[in-house]
């Protein structure tokens, strides 16, 4: 998945779902969702990601596995630069992963909002989105 990540192709990412797999982010704030419920809901929330961000390296991945054999923890670095300002961004995660038949069913992204807007160059609209939640 992060070398069709750092290839740019969100189309092959999001075959990578089951039909009916999800995605989670339980820290999206803002219009930032917290939940994609489908493939097609997920290429969707992808098509746009390389107009944002132009991921250029994942130089650090740690995999740790469970007790459940079909579900790992990913931790990753992506390094590269903001499509909006031409500025250099460095971004962790973790991401928790479930798969049945070679298919993610379930992907739960633990990511910061606040270092993915600052790094997209969209942290002003992030915090009037979060004024306009209270």
């Amino acid at each position: 998945m992060l070398d069709l990540l750092l290839a740019k192709d969100m189309d092959a990412v999001a075959d990578l779902w089951a039909e009916h797999g999800v995605g989670e982010f339980p820290f999206a704030a803002g219009n930032s969702p917290k939940h994609l419920a489908g493939r097609e809901e997920v290429r969707q929330y992808l098509a746009g990601y390389p107009d944002l961000m132009d991921v250029r390296d994942i130089p650090e991945v740690t995999v740790h596995h469970t007790r459940q054999p079909d579900t790992i923890v990913v931790e990753f670095t992506a390094n590269g630069r903001t499509v909006r300002t031409g500025e250099p961004y460095q971004l962790d995660y973790i991401a928790v992963i479930t798969v049945q038949d070679g298919l993610i069913t379930r992907y739960r992204d633990y990511w910061s909002p606040l270092a993915t807007a600052t790094a997209a160059g969209t942290l002003p609209e992030l915090l009037d989105a979060l004024r306009a939640d209270r």
